[in-house]
């Protein structure tokens, strides 16, 4: 029994390590894993395709958000949806509104750092109305991509659209004026009376209390704008009334129903270069004072008149025998001033400009201390000025520079607040009104009272003359209806027909005047035939008395 119990035992132990399980290294994935690695990867693409078709956020600001409501107001350009607002509030200072916007993401290539948003809303302006879409709809923002290679992300909304678009060429200038000469934006830019450009900008700055505007001139016309060009606000109608008579000037449409900005060169001036972007120039209030800011380079001379200055203003021209040479810059200028020592009476200044640009003469060509003693010697030679009236219509006077030969003598250098004086004398009015004081007070020298008795007794004789001629009229008259007077006539007739008559018997078939001519002719043999004799008797005349003219003379017989 023992010994059949033992490999028993045996047996059962190789059994157990017969059914024993044997680990070993798996080598492969199993199926089961694919279906939720294909969940998560499908989650997270669409986890990312929601994202990245959220778009692109964008910070907008503006003064106001009027019209501008979250989730609603839309983002177009070229009238196409690219974007949404999608939060709108205040900013941190309360100072403006803040607002949040998503950019589709095939706009965010837009979203430049010289790209533009403005608000379209409806409006009426000089150029019609626009907008008119939204009154329906609503407003919205329109986006106009820029051209910089930099992106951005923030921008500032304007309320009112560009006036060029992005990108569009042409030449962006600064104008710098007073507060009377502003501009708005959208204030057409014209040349010659055609509209080539837009302001696009205006600003106020508080330190220097001056307007500065930003211009937009659309190529071509950009190459207009040159160094010598000058600008000047257009009103629409230009009417100004001086001494150089009526002028009216009248612009476009739009100009005249909100004004602008007009430019050219002046006359006096060349061409010029042409000017680089961001320019600067100043706008004149007006076409004259543009022209006249173009003589920068002049002389100041002090003019003491001792007339009325009424009709004188500023600006006023100073001619040369009707040729313009300069301006008048102020009247009365220096008012308080002391006058010079010898002026026995108060003078009114008068502050004027020579000005040589005038005769088309350059910047670099012009020596001013060579002017001033040309001048200076023309004064020594008579030359003086003088007020004249420019305009019976209006009054206004001018000043006129001309010689005065026979003052040249009498020129003695004058200053004035440390100007030189101008030499002057009056003119115009002022000389009839010297020459009829003159008149006057050689009328009060006179004696009237003797000239108005001689002139009394003068009258009367001349009434006692009348007298006798009408006495003599009146007797005339009487011997004229008097018969025997008109008789006369006809006895004159009848004594001018016998005198007729007679004239007829002389005539050199009548007898008579045969017979006349015959005696004529015997007297004139007579006086031949007595020619010797009287040759005779002036020769000798004692040939009358003796036969002998040899015989001598008898002598005389001595008394006893």
């Amino acid at each position: 029994m023992a010994n059949d119990s033992t490999p028993k035992k045996a047996d059962t132990n190789d059994n157990n390590d017969l059914h024993r399980a044997k680990s070993s290294p798996q080598t492969r994935l199993s199926p089961i894993w694919i279906v939720p690695i294909v969940a998560v990867v499908i989650g997270l693409w669409l986890v990312y395709d929601n994202y990245a078709s959220r778009g692109t956020l964008v910070t907008l600001t503006m003064d106001s958000a009027e019209g501008i409501e979250a989730g609603s107001t839309l983002i177009r350009s070229r009238n196409v949806e690219i974007g949404r607002v999608q939060n709108v509030r205040l900013s941190d200072d309360l100072s403006h509104a803040v607002m949040t916007a998503r950019i589709q993401p095939e706009a965010e290539a837009m979203l430049r750092e010289d790209s533009r948003f403005w608000v379209v809303k409806p409006r009426i302006g000089r150029e019609g109305i626009s907008g008119l879409g939204t009154v329906l709809s609503g407003a919205y923002i329109q986006l106009e991509a820029g051209q910089s290679d930099e992106p951005e992300r923030e921008f500032t909304v304007s309320d009112t659209p560009p006036v060029a678009p992005a990108g569009q060429a042409g030449l962006q200038i600064s104008l710098v004026s007073q507060l009377g000469n502003s501009l708005r934006i959208g204030d057409p830019v014209s040349y010659q009376g055609y509209t080539v450009g837009r302001v696009e900008d205006t600003r106020f700055d508080t330190e220097s209390r001056t307007m500065h505007h930003q211009v937009f001139i659309e190529e071509p016309y950009g190459q207009l704008v040159t160094d010598s060009t000058r600008f000047w606000t257009s009103s629409g109608v230009d009417f100004q009334l001086d001494a150089d008579g009526v002028r009216v000037n009248v612009e476009s449409l739009e100009a005249l129903l909100g004004g602008g900005v007009t430019f050219g060169v002046p006359e006096d001036l060349p061409m010029g270069q042409p000017v680089e972007p961001n320019a600067r120039f100043n706008l004149y209030a007006d076409e004259n004072t543009a022209r006249e800011g173009t003589f920068n380079r002049y002389l100041e001379y002090v003019m003491l008149v001792d007339d009325t200055v009424r009709g004188l203003s500023k600006g006023a021209p100073v001619e040369f025998r009707g040729v313009r040479i300069g301006t008048v810059a102020s009247v009365p200028w220096n008012f308080t001033a002391p006058q010079p020592d010898s002026r026995s009476q108060f003078a009114i200044p008068v502050l004027i400009r020579i000005e040589p640009q005038r005769l088309g003469i350059e910047n670099t060509d012009i020596d001013i201390e060579e002017w001033d003693s040309r001048f200076k010697r023309l004064f020594g030679l008579g030359l003086r000025a003088s007020l004249k009236n420019g305009s019976l219509l209006t009054g206004a006077l001018f000043v006129d520079l001309n010689f005065q030969r026979e003052l040249a003598n009498e020129y003695v250098a004058e200053t004035f607040s440390e100007r030189t004086v101008f030499p002057s004398v009056a003119g115009g009015f002022a000389q009839i009104q010297a020459q009829v004081t003159s008149l006057l007070e050689k009328l009060n020298a006179l004696e009237v009272e003797p000239l108005l008795a001689g002139l009394d007794r003068n009258l009367q004789a001349s009434e006692s003359v009348l007298n006798e001629i009408r006495q003599v009229s009146t007797s005339i008259n009487q011997l004229l209806n008097d018969p025997d007077t008109q008789a006369v006539s006809g006895n004159i007739n009848a004594t001018l027909e016998e005198l007729r008559s007679t004239l007829q018997g002389v005539s050199p078939s009548s007898p008579a005047y045969q017979e006349l001519t015959t005696a004529i002719q015997r007297l004139d043999r007579l006086m031949r035939d007595l020619q010797p004799l009287t040759r005779t008797l002036n020769e000798n005349p004692r040939a009358l008395l003796f036969d002998n003219l040899d015989t001598q003379d008898p002598v005389p017989r001595a008394p006893r």
